[in-house]
C-alpha cells in the first residue's frame, strides 16, 4: 500500500524568515505561514503554521520572503518531540519542497515571474540536517 504525507498551503508569512547555515553551507529557513478560514458564525479564523526549507528553496526564502509575502507551499508534515526544562515538547513542521510566490509581495526585489515555482526535492538532504 502506497502512502502519503503531502500538505499544500496557501497563506501569508507571518513574520520575516529566520535563516541558518549549515558548516556545509546549506541553508535551512525557518518561517510561520498563516492560513484563515471562515467558521459557522462568519468569524475569521486563522492557523499558523511552522514551516521550514532547505538549500536553494531556503535561499530564495531568504532572498524574497518577508513579513506579509503570499505563499503557496507544498510539503510534508513531519512530527518532532525534544526535551525543555525537564518536559517533552512536540512540535508539527511543514518541510517545504514547493513555493511559489503569489501576487504582490511588496519584498523590494521580486523573482521575475511573480508566480515562478521553487523545488527542492526532499531527498536532496540527508537526514543528518537539524531543524
Amino acid at each position: 500500500m502506497k502512502c502519503i504525507n503531502k500538505v499544500t498551503l496557501i497563506g501569508l508569512v507571518g513574520q520575516d524568515p529566520q535563516v541558518k547555515y549549515t558548516a556545509d553551507n546549506v541553508a535551512i529557513a525557518n518561517f510561520s505561514l498563516a492560513t484563515s478560514k471562515k467558521n459557522k458564525k462568519g468569524d475569521s479564523v486563522t492557523q499558523w503554521h511552522s514551516c521550514t526549507a532547505f538549500g536553494k528553496t531556503g535561499e530564495l526564502v531568504e532572498s524574497y520572503v518577508k513579513k506579509g509575502t503570499k505563499l503557496y507551499i507544498e510539503g510534508e508534515i513531519q512530527y518532532q518531540e525534544y526535551e525543555k526544562d525537564g518536559d517533552t515538547k512536540k512540535a508539527t513542521k511543514i518541510v517545504v519542497n514547493d513555493m511559489s510566490f503569489l501576487g504582490d509581495n511588496n519584498t523590494g526585489s521580486q523573482p521575475k515571474n511573480k508566480q515562478e515555482k521553487l523545488s527542492m526535492p526532499l531527498d536532496a538532504f540527508d537526514d543528518s540536517i537539524p531543524f
